[in-house]
């Protein structure tokens, strides 16, 4: 839904948006790791208004991150 570029155009972050009502399940994460496969951000977000979860991906090691907060640089 939401997609933020770093200064040189690469995308940094994907953000996935639900409806408040929705449950963010294993569902919801699936579909945005389906979105990065093509655009492969540094992070993802999804939220619903009311949960918010963010990760950051470790392609080398093919994992990610849940992270508190976005970092800010």
């Amino acid at each position: 839904d939401i997609v933020g570029f770093k200064p040189n155009g690469e995308i940094e972050l994907i953000v996935e948006c639900k409806a408040p009502q929705i449950t963010i399940s294993q569902e919801t994460f699936d579909q945005i790791a389906r979105y990065n496969m093509a655009l492969k951000a540094d992070y993802l977000m999804i939220t619903n208004g009311l949960n918010h979860y963010i990760c950051q991906l470790d392609y080398k090691n093919e994992t990610y991150i849940f992270l508190k907060e976005l970092p800010t640089h």
